[in-house]
Formats: C-alpha cells, sequence, structure tokens
C-alpha cells in the first residue's frame, strides 16, 4: 500500500500510456512514412519503461535521474510527431504527454526529498528542480497551442517566442538599455534613497511622521496610468519622465517600510542604549537600523519589480522609438505577438535577475537575521 501511495504518479502514467498504445495505429495512420510506426513505439517503450522503473525499489537519485532522460526524451519524440499534424493531434499525443508529466512530477518529487552531502550538490538540485517545472510549463504551453491548431495572433507557442527572441537581439537589447538601464535603475536608486532619508527625517522628527505617512498612504494608492501622461507633460519624452515615474512608485513602500523597521527594535535593547547614555544616532545606527535591515530589504526587493513595471507602464504614453513599453504597444499595433512576447520574456528575465540581485544582497547583509541563519 506505502508503494502505490509513494509511486501513484507513476501508476497513473502507466495506465495513460498502455491507454494511448491501444490506440497506436489511430496516431500514425495519416503520416505516410515507415519511419513514423518506429519513432513512435519509441516514445511509448520509453514511457512505459520509466512508469515500470519509478516503481521498483531503486535508489532515488538513480530513479530520478531515468525517470528525467525518459521523460523528457519520451516527449522530444512525441513532438516531432507533432511536427507534421499540427492542429490536429490524436488523443494519444496528449495521452502520452500526460504520463511523461507525470514522470517527471514524479522526477521533481523525488529530486526534492534528496538531501545533497555536499553544498555544490545542494546548489545544483535547487537549480534543477525549478528548471524543470518551469520547463514543462512550455512544454504543456507548446503542446496545447500546436496540437489544438490556436490561432497565432490568440497565443503564439514558445517556439515562435523563442525564434523571435533569437532574431533580435539586438532590438531588445536597445529597448533594455532603454528602459533598463536608464530610467529603472536611476528612478530606482532615486526613489529608495529619497524614501530611506526621509524616512529618517519623519523619525527624527515627531509631527513630521505623524503628518507625512497619512499622505504617504495616499499618494501610494495613485494609479500609474494616471501619474504618467503628466511626468511626460512635465519631462519630456524621453527616459526622463519614466524615472520620475519609476521615483515615485518606489519612494513611498522605502519610506513606509523604513519608518516600520526602525520601530522593530525592542524596549529593552532601546533601554540598554541608554544606560550606556548613547544618543540618537548612536542609538540609530548601532541598534534601529539593523533591527530595520529586514524591512528596507523588504521594500529594496517589492521596489524591483515595481520600477519595471512603472517605466514600461509609462512608456505607453510617449517614448522615443526605442523602450520595452514603446515596442510592446507598437508592435501589438502591428499583430506581431510574437515580438510582444519576447518583450515579456526579456522583461521577466530581467526583473527576476533584478530581484535576485537584491536578495543577495539582503543575505551577505543580514546573515545574522533568524530568517537567513538556516538559508
Amino acid at each position: 500500500m506505502n508503494i502505490l501511495i509513494r509511486s501513484w504518479q507513476s501508476w497513473l502514467a502507466l495506465a495513460l500510456a498502455l491507454t494511448a498504445l491501444v490506440t497506436f495505429p489511430l496516431g500514425i495512420s495519416d503520416i505516410p512514412s515507415p519511419y513514423v510506426p518506429v519513432r513512435m513505439f519509441s516514445v511509448y517503450v520509453l514511457a512505459i519503461g520509466a512508469a515500470i522503473a519509478s516503481i521498483l525499489p531503486l535508489p532515488a537519485a538513480l530513479l530520478a535521474a531515468t525517470l528525467l532522460i525518459c521523460s523528457h526524451l519520451s516527449t522530444g519524440l512525441l513532438f516531432q510527431r507533432l511536427a507534421a499534424s499540427e492542429g490536429n493531434a490524436s488523443a494519444a499525443f496528449f495521452l502520452v504527454l500526460a504520463a511523461n508529466w507525470l514522470l517527471a512530477w514524479r522526477c521533481v518529487s523525488l529530486l526534492s526529498a534528496l538531501k545533497p552531502k555536499s553544498k555544490s550538490a545542494d546548489t545544483i538540485l535547487r537549480l534543477v528542480i525549478p528548471a524543470i517545472f518551469g520547463a514543462w510549463i512550455l512544454i504543456l504551453w507548446e503542446a496545447v497551442t500546436r496540437g489544438f491548431g490556436i490561432p497565432f495572433i490568440i497565443l503564439p507557442p514558445p517556439s515562435a517566442i523563442g525564434a523571435r527572441l533569437a532574431s533580435s537581439i539586438p532590438t531588445l537589447w536597445a529597448d533594455v538599455q532603454q528602459t533598463v538601464f536608464k530610467a529603472v535603475i536611476f528612478g530606482y536608486v532615486v526613489g529608495c534613497a529619497t524614501g530611506f532619508a526621509v524616512a529618517i527625517l519623519a523619525d527624527r522628527v515627531t509631527f513630521f511622521r505623524r503628518g507625512l505617512l497619512p499622505i504617504a498612504n495616499l499618494m501610494s494608492a495613485l494609479p500609474i496610468i494616471g501619474v504618467a501622461p503628466i511626468m511626460v507633460m512635465w519631462f519630456g519624452f524621453d527616459w526622463q519622465s519614466k524615472a520620475a515615474v519609476v521615483i515615485i512608485m518606489t519612494f513611498f513602500p522605502m519610506l513606509v517600510n523604513t519608518i516600520a523597521g526602525l520601530e522593530a527594535a525592542g524596549s529593552m535593547e532601546r533601554d540598554l542604549m541608554r544606560s550606556y547614555a548613547s544618543d540618537y544616532w548612536q542609538t540609530l545606527m548601532k541598534l534601529r537600523l539593523p533591527a530595520a535591515m529586514p524591512f528596507i530589504f523588504n521594500a529594496l526587493k517589492i521596489n524591483s519589480t515595481l520600477a519595471l513595471i512603472g517605466a514600461i507602464v509609462a512608456e505607453f504614453f510617449g517614448t522615443p522609438i526605442v523602450g520595452m513599453g514603446f515596442r510592446i504597444s507598437t508592435e501589438i499595433g502591428r499583430m506581431n505577438v510574437d515580438m510582444v512576447w519576447a518583450e515579456i520574456a526579456v522583461a521577466a528575465l530581467v526583473g527576476s535577475v533584478f530581484y535576485g540581485v537584491v536578495a543577495l544582497g539582503e543575505r551577505a547583509t543580514t546573515f545574522w537575521h533568524p530568517s537567513n541563519r538556516n538559508g
């Protein structure tokens, strides 16, 4: 019974693959090629063999490697079959695809249960698991769009988006330089630094804090779509207006989080600092700012995504003939949806890298914090 519970994905994958095998002639009857039966038979052998192997009491690492290779190799051969009949995929195609997805799921479950002994192996494992998960999102996306013949203008397959991305690297790089290296970085630095400085001032002056926080909460609710056109009118169509939008979007999260973080130090620690006759600035630097660092980095991580979103949206309201927001709005008007998705992919990658850099900085700076001691 324990084996059935632990490997239910394998049993279900085996049932789906065997069911697809029954419909095997239906899946290849429309392809007049002598090599197709052999290729399709290999698809079933890999899927069924991997499902049977995953039920056996094999070492977890060996079993995970077997499932990883067989499920993806079977899926690759399956997509070769799909290339000849896009929009007319048979039931057998989706049954085998579901079986391979379940085997990949079983593989990820096994990898997640592993406890590597070295730090390098643990790092590799942390990269492999989300990579498999992300790869299967793209595989299922590709299978649905091509298998059902979804119109390109509604949802292009990832393969078309990847091809467009590879062929448009100079254009995409110019857009990244305009949006990220100018508007986003400048606005992010100025907005976060200003929010931090004003938070220190508000913490120092009581009446300033009581008057500023309600206004900050009100201003943080301003919609980007309303602020961006005004900034374009004030600062022009170049990157300066987009940087102004980013400054407004990043200022208030930093302000609110820093003020909250400065209140995080315990009363006993504050009393101890007073007993040592420390003044405001000594208490701030040695006690309150270190205690506020998790809050400050939380604002920095939030702003890393808000800054990119704000700059892209601001470019919809006027920009030179370059920029990520400009490209998205222009290409969607031309019905070049693959280029739009390529820009979205680049924006997601840039945002993830930006967030990751801030997270690494947080781990290096607040390594003493309980949330990072076991990280």
